[in-house]
């Protein structure tokens, strides 16, 4: 049995997290604010729940993790990579933005799919992290086209941690080409792990692997006490 969290109730240890039936849950209820999302990332806790169920607290254990210097570049993405940044670097069809439109890729994330129905980013979700996103704790790695958003990718940055939370694509390979561009960032400003979650294949294509839960919080504590990074880029003019 899992604890009911209401508004002021502390999140349990992590320890506490269920290993069979649900490996990794957690808890459920309290609230999606700022506050409350703050207090679980710094203790590597998130929110996943689908519509209609209550807010469930999940800390899995192993962890999927994506060290900024293990990201993986395949030779045809690299080669799309260079395309987009040349055509950015003269203000081009194609252009790379972070925080260009926080919603709009939180929207975008939570469309239909080609091959299923929407994600679990409800309502609910993009107004608390929109909320984190104001408190400049949330933020979007974004690919345009022809002032168009076409890719992205977002999550939230505490110190030199950033956990990643969800991309998507509109054109091939948009939202690796934002996550390409997110990881550059990151990794030029001493953030050495982005954290995934929960393990997948295409996460791992992409250089990202398992690592306990241990490990994974032993980092998480050095690292949000870390400065916060203020320099994300602003949208260009309109």
């Amino acid at each position: 049995m899992i604890p009911w969290l209401d508004i002021h109730t502390p999140f349990p240890d992590v320890s506490r997290a269920l290993t069979d039936e649900a490996p990794g849950l957690l808890a459920a209820g309290a609230d999606l604010s700022p506050a409350r999302l703050l207090d679980a990332y710094r203790r590597g806790i998130f929110p996943w729940f689908s519509e209609g169920q209550p807010i469930l607290w999940w800390s899995t254990d192993p962890r999927m993790v994506l060290m900024t210097e293990h990201f993986k570049v395949s030779d045809s993405l690299a080669k799309a990579i260079r395309k987009v940044e040349r055509s950015a670097a003269t203000d081009g069809r194609w252009q790379l933005r972070f925080d260009g439109d926080f919603d709009a890729v939180m929207r975008a994330c939570a469309a239909p799919r080609k091959d299923g129905p929407g994600t679990w980013i409800s309502d609910e979700i993009i107004a608390g992290y929109t909320g984190l996103h104001k408190l400049g704790y949330a933020h979007s790695s974004e690919l345009w086209l022809d002032g168009e958003l076409v890719g992205g990718a977002y999550g939230v940055s505490i110190g030199r941690m950033f956990y990643g939370e969800s991309m998507f694509a509109r054109v091939t390979d948009g939202s690796k080409i934002a996550l390409a561009h997110l990881v550059r960032f990151l990794k030029d400003r001493g953030v050495a792990m982005i954290d995934c979650q929960q393990e997948t294949r295409h996460l791992a294509s992409l250089g990202a692997a398992p690592i306990s839960r241990a490990r994974f919080l032993a980092h998480v504590r050095v690292a949000i006490e870390a400065a916060q990074i203020t320099d994300w880029q602003a949208a260009p003019p309109a």
